[in-house]
């Protein structure tokens, strides 16, 4: 018994010295198979993104009840797994030793017989001395390997065994309240046990609460991590419950625990691509191709995604990694995709390298290829050499391949070579007979060639299978045009008249696109339809600018609403569920998951706001209406944003800044001044900086055309002050201006301030100085009149007009009963009209003023010898002045003598004569010279 009791004490000490860890000799295989499985479980550890700890006072049972909601997300058992080992340990040194130590059990198998062997060196001493302090006195230890002891981590009691086993047996016979029970004692003493949990979701399942079922199958996952088909069974469980991120977790997970399944692998890439993420995906495909070198399918679906989300030099580097380890058996769909890349970026040497390194591979290139190599040598001037390899292309399979002859064509037409691509186009002529596009491209060969009765004849055929080709239905118009066929090309242009209820789902029909409503437009302005002209057009650019100018109002202030805020952040809602694991990374786009945390933070601060102001309103006593005015009004203004022009006017582009002057010309020609004011105001407003300088002066100049045509010239006073600021020094623009105010009514404060302005601007200015004298004579304000009209006499003493306007201010001056020395006044006023006639040179018009001046104040004597004067003068007819944007009025179309006063001084006479009493001698001069 002693001998058996001193063996019970070695194999005691021995199992408290292994699950102390501390050294005991093991073969060099041993140390590295341990090593490896240390280095396997911390990698498990490095991989875990998602663990859980339940935190003191915690019971690792209570998401076994109803709620289960309430816990953490990823919570760890390693804090209480290392309570239950050191609680295990002081039980083991504590207990008496007992027959269980004496005499090993036979499940403990090799793993004890290791034990044992291990410490078969050790001393008596040390054996005692390890029964009191629990540990084997080594001898000098060597150095200590790093890794776990094998089996030490994953062992597990028997007793737990058995429980298990009795738990699997009440769940095999449907007895699940007694299975729970057992369970949840096993979860007590080993919570990071997989199999429990496990076998928890089996019971849950066949309950019928599948989400519980779910929690536990997590759980399990999460400690068994290298379980690929539990990831997989979670996996399909979260895409049909729609938690998209969890799913994806899951597939991860599983991807981890098995890399070399590649139906995981496909699948992952399916949700990228689900969410548009091509990158991901693609990488993904690649790595599909990596683990199956055969599989050709996903490396093209892989470089494709790579070009499609821009990654052009991934791309190549992948396909040709490909063709550089498989040659010469790679895959000629591999090599015609890379060859096709190097064309698309035009290098176009390399995918010529490429083809002729395949064609000293195999022997024979494949019909693919074979145009490829040729339109490289097209592209790099080698003409023979690719006429030579189409030539026998198409001899040797011209029924096979028409679709590659198309292709030939098609490089042609890349080098502008038109009569070589016709010539192929030509050879497959019945064979794409119901492809609109192959119509279209002969069509386009024909019009290069100038051949345009031929082009007019296919661009018909391909507009009957393409009708809504917009580029196709414009270019045939403008030919048309050319060709004197307007008719045609506006019927051509002109919505069909058979029109229904159009379905606003669907794409707007091709008499709706922009480029057919400016073609149309220019084809009735050239025509002279100004009226259908203005009516197609008008009402688009109307509807556009309002469009445009509504976003520049409402842009600066924008402010989403609540429902768009909302809206946005349901990507970041569809992850909150009552499971017990959550937080998943949403499944989206990095672009919409900052929109969504931004729209989350602004909700979160309004709902701080109202807050706020509704403890306010309480306080005060008002009714405090939650947020429905402001929201509704951002709401309606977001529908009228939303809403999409139907012109987008390009005002960088001088064909758009043309259109619109047109447009405000044919308006103005139709007497819709209001409406083209409408136009230019809204055109200036949105592209004042952008417009050209002459395009705006034309603009001011339709405006201030307006001013003066229409019945209220207040609407273009604006246009007609813009026109003089920008040319102050044009008299066209101030006899422009005086023209639009001389028929305003009453005061007009612009008006008054505007010539303030000026005259404060550039004090020698006569214009603004003498359009205040003249306002004052039309007042009959003589003496203001005349002080305004000798200060520009002070700026000017030799002009003409000036010294006219003197002279007439002061006979008016003098003719008024206020004045003491009217004799003086006329004598000054004469002076400045002879002044008039030196400076004219005696015109017929000067003297005319001098006669008409004695006529007025009672001298007819002298009156009627100028008169006589002004009879035997001859004035040529000089061309009408016109104002800016008027046209000219042609000489011919006008009487001749329209210049000449002889008249006008032969009835003033007469008026002479015949108060004199001289009746006959007034007769005989309308008869002489006012009558035809």
């Amino acid at each position: 018994m002693e001998g058996r009791g001193e063996e019970g004490e070695a194999e005691l000490t021995a199992t408290a010295a292994v699950d102390e860890g501390d050294g005991v000799n093991l073969t060099g295989e041993e140390q590295e198979e341990e090593e490896k499985d240390e280095d396997e479980e911390e990698g498990e550890d490095e991989d875990e993104d998602y663990a859980f700890r339940f935190e003191s006072g915690m019971d690792p049972l209570d998401f076994t009840h109803e709620d289960a909601g309430g816990l953490q997300p990823y919570q760890r058992f390693e804090r209480f797994e290392d309570e239950a080992k050191a609680e295990k340990k002081r039980k083991a040194l504590a207990e008496p030793l007992g027959p269980q130590f004496m005499f090993p059990s036979i499940d403990e198998g090799p793993s004890k017989k290791g034990r044992l062997d291990d410490i078969s060196g050790a001393t008596m001493s040390e054996i005692m001395e390890a029964m009191v302090y629990g540990k084997v006195c080594k001898r000098p230890r060597k150095l200590k390997k790093k890794g776990r002891r094998k089996g030490s981590k994953k062992k597990i009691d028997p007793r737990i065994s058995t429980m298990l086993g009795d738990a699997t047996l009440h769940y095999a016979h449907g007895r699940y309240e007694e299975a729970i029970s057992v369970l949840k004692e096993v979860v007590l003493e080993s919570p990071n046990l997989p199999d429990p949990f496990h076998t928890f979701g089996l019971i849950y399942m066949a309950l019928g609460n599948e989400k519980k079922a779910m929690d536990f199958y997590m759980i399990a996952a999460m400690l068994s991590p290298r379980d690929s088909s539990l990831w997989e069974l979670l996996y399909n469980w979260s895409i049909k419950q729609g938690n998209r991120g969890q799913a994806k977790y899951c597939l991860t997970k599983a991807i981890t625990a098995e890399p070399e399944n590649i139906s995981l692998r496909f699948q992952l890439a399916s949700i990228y691509l689900e969410v548009g993420d091509y990158q991901r995906a693609a990488e993904s495909y690649e790595q599909i191709q990596k683990i199956s070198p055969a599989n050709v399918e996903a490396l093209m679906i892989g470089a494709k995604l790579y070009l499609q989300s821009g990654k052009t030099e991934r791309a190549i580097a992948v396909l040709a990694d490909y063709i550089k380890n498989q040659s010469p058996r790679a895959d000629v769909r591999v090599i015609n995709l890379l060859a096709a890349v190097y064309m698309q970026n035009n290098t176009w040497d390399k995918a010529l390298q490429l083809i002729e390194q395949e064609n000293k591979f195999r022997g024979k290139l494949d019909p693919k290829l074979i145009v490829k190599a040729g339109t490289c040598h097209l592209h790099l001037k080698n003409v023979k050499r690719a006429e030579s390899l189409f030539n026998a292309l198409q001899v040797e399979s011209e029924h096979d391949h028409a679709d590659l002859i198309n292709e030939i064509a098609d490089s042609y037409v890349s080098i502008e070579d038109f009569p070589s691509a016709l010539r192929y186009y030509l050879s497959l002529e019945g064979k794409f007979e119901a492809n609109g596009f192959f119509h279209l491209k002969i069509a386009k060969c024909y019009l290069s060639l100038n051949m345009k009765a031929q082009a007019i004849s296919s661009f018909y055929k391909g507009l009957h299978i393409l009708e809504d080709d917009i580029d196709a239905r414009t270019t045939l118009a403008s030919l048309l045009q050319e060709e004197n066929r307007e008719d045609e090309a506006i019927s051509l242009l002109s919505p069909p008249n058979n029109l229904g209820d159009e379905d606003p789902n669907k794409p707007k029909p091709w008499w709706e696109h922009e480029k057919v409503i400016l073609k149309l437009c220019s084809l009735y302005r050239a025509k002279g339809m100004i009226e259908a002209f203005v009516d197609v057009l008008f009402p688009l650019v109307r509807e556009s600018l309002s469009t445009e100018a509504l976003w520049n109002k409402v842009r600066p202030k924008k402010r989403l609403s609540n429902r768009v805020l909302y809206e946005r952040t349901r990507i970041l809602d569809e992850q909150k569920t009552d499971n017990v694991f959550s937080g998943f990374r949403p499944v989206a786009q990095s672009s919409d998951l900052l929109k969504a945390s931004r729209a989350r933070k602004l909700l979160q601060k309004r709902e701080t706001l109202k807050e706020g102001l509704r403890s306010a309103a309480s306080v005060s006593g008002v009714d405090w209406d939650s947020d429905n005015a402001e929201d509704e009004q951002s709401e309606t203004v977001q529908q009228q944003m939303a809403k999409e022009p139907p012109l987008h006017i390009a005002w960088k582009e001088h064909e758009y800044q043309c259109l619109i002057i047109n447009l405000c010309k044919a308006l103005t020609s139709l007497g819709r001044y209001l409406e083209a004011l409408e136009v230019i105001n809204l055109s200036m407003r949105l592209a004042g900086n952008v417009l050209l300088s002459e395009v705006k002066d034309e603009l001011r100049s339709v405006g201030a055309q307006i001013a003066y045509n229409t019945t209220d010239p207040k609407h273009g006073f604006d246009w007609v002050r813009q026109l003089v600021e920008k040319h102050p020094d044009r008299l066209v623009a101030w006899n422009c201006y005086y023209k639009v105010v001389s028929r305003l009514d009453g005061i007009f404060s612009k008006h008054s301030h505007f010539l303030h302005n000026m005259r404060s601007k550039d004090p020698e200015s006569v214009s603004p100085i003498i359009i205040s004298g003249h306002q004052f004579n039309a007042k009959s304000r003589a003496q203001d009149a005349a002080r305004e009209y000798l200060e520009a006499y002070k700026l000017q003493p030799d002009n003409p007009l000036i010294n006219l306007c003197v002279g007439t201010s002061l006979i008016n001056l003098a003719l008024g009963f206020r004045l003491k020395n009217k004799q003086q006044c006329l004598a000054q006023a004469l002076a400045f009209l002879f002044n008039n006639t030196r400076l004219t040179e005696n015109s017929q018009e000067s003297i005319y003023n001098i006669a008409r001046a004695f006529h007025q104040v009672g001298l007819v004597s002298l009156a009627a010898l100028y008169y006589e004067k002004v009879i035997r003068c001859k004035e040529k007819d000089y061309p009408i002045p016109s104002l800016p944007n008027e046209d000219p009025i042609p000489m011919e179309t006008l009487r001749p003598g329209y210049c000449n006063l002889r008249r006008e001084a032969a009835y003033n006479l007469h008026l002479i004569y015949k108060k004199s009493g001289a009746h006959d001698l007034a007769r005989q001069v309308l008869k002489d010279h006012c009558t035809f």
